[in-house]
């Protein structure tokens, strides 16, 4: 039996975190957010109180990169005829009068042929499949995409132990979230308010929108001890013309480009693989340390989960040793973690 070189053993990529610093509400204003300011020249970490503090890293001509996908309230209540109660998560948002989509479901005995009443929305398992998901078909007398709305909630990640409120359906939400599909954010986004976008306009950064829609994918956990027999369940990408030229121009006159959040490094480096041409599709890019970056020159993240894709991601940028140097420095100064946490930028 062949020996796992450290580096790609997942327990490499563990540390503890006491469960009063995962982060269960969004602060009051976006861009009150602690920041960490990761130097990976330097090796050096600067701890600021605010995030709107990021201000000052950005310089004219860098280009400036966010994920525009919208979140819809993809998690929905049920009961079973027996009266046992479910909840599912949808994948896709429900379309139409009748709608399939493959969606996972916490509740006692589901099977195929099981139906579920949502409301006004009639819910039939057609298939149990494996890790958990199930395809589900909804039926309505009125338009899913309405109904979705008036009876579902924010798919607020599981590690946050609270029934959605009102309140998610605005702030798991970044403010310039405009192409609705995803089941969850791109949080590093969440820090942003309009004031600091135009700050940053009107010092000179560019700013331009990707699309990728989040789906299970991007926090299904990894199950093998080798990460790299790890795989990414593929999610749905838009890079415009217009976009891959800004990216293509500012790499040419070496100018910086800063990636907000996992989903728009990974489109990125995705469409650099694909020779830089405009996309519209899936992307199954999975990045972990050893791989080559050729597009993002810095980071804007926020903390992510021990053993995650996510964490093997910024550990690929910046190096394991130095991120889990921060992530402790973090933890000792009662930063805030995970989706509705504080955030990191990484130079």
């Amino acid at each position: 039996m062949s020996v796992i070189p450290k580096e790609f053993r997942l327990d490499y990529y563990d540390y503890p975190l006491p469960e009063e610093l995962i982060a269960y509400f969004p602060v009051e204003d976006r861009k009150s957010s602690h920041l960490l300011v990761i130097d990976r020249k330097t090796q050096k970490l600067f701890f600021h109180q605010t995030f709107a503090e990021i201000e000052r890293y950005f310089q004219k001509g860098d280009l400036l990169v966010l994920n525009n996908t919208k979140v819809f309230p993809a998690r929905l209540k049920g009961i079973k005829p027996t009266g046992g109660e479910v909840e599912l998560l949808l994948f896709q948002k429900p379309q139409g009068l009748s709608f399939q989509t493959l969606a996972l479901i916490k509740g006692k005995r589901i099977r195929k042929g099981t139906e579920i009443m949502a409301n006004e929305i009639t819910i039939k398992v057609l298939e149990s499949l494996e890790g958990g998901r199930f395809l589900v078909e909804l039926k309505a007398n009125q338009p899913l995409e309405i109904l979705i709305y008036k009876h579902g909630k924010a798919p607020l990640p599981p590690y946050i132990k609270r029934e959605p409120e009102e309140l998610d359906l605005l702030r798991y939400q970044t403010v310039y979230a405009q192409k609705e599909g995803s089941i969850a954010a791109p949080t590093a986004g969440f820090h942003f308010d309009s004031y600091l976008l135009d700050l940053l306009k009107q010092k000179g950064v560019s700013i331009n929108f990707i699309t990728l829609h989040v789906g299970y994918g991007t926090f299904a956990p990894i199950k093998v001890q080798d990460i790299r027999k790890h795989r990414v369940e593929p999610e749905y990408i838009e890079v415009e013309s217009e976009v891959i030229e800004e990216i293509k121009k500012a790499l040419k006159e070496k100018r910086r480009i800063f990636a907000v959040g996992t989903t728009t490094v990974r489109t990125l480096e995705f469409i650099a693989q694909k020779g830089f041409i405009p996309y519209k599709g899936l992307c199954d890019l999975y990045i972990y340390p050893g791989f080559t970056f050729q597009v993002v020159s810095a980071m804007i993240t926020n903390f992510h989960l021990p053993k995650s894709s996510l964490l093997l991601l910024v550990c690929a940028f910046a190096g394991r040793d130095l991120i889990l140097k921060a992530y402790q420095e973090a933890i000792a100064q009662k930063y805030r973690f995970y989706s509705y946490g504080d955030a990191t930028l990484i130079l």
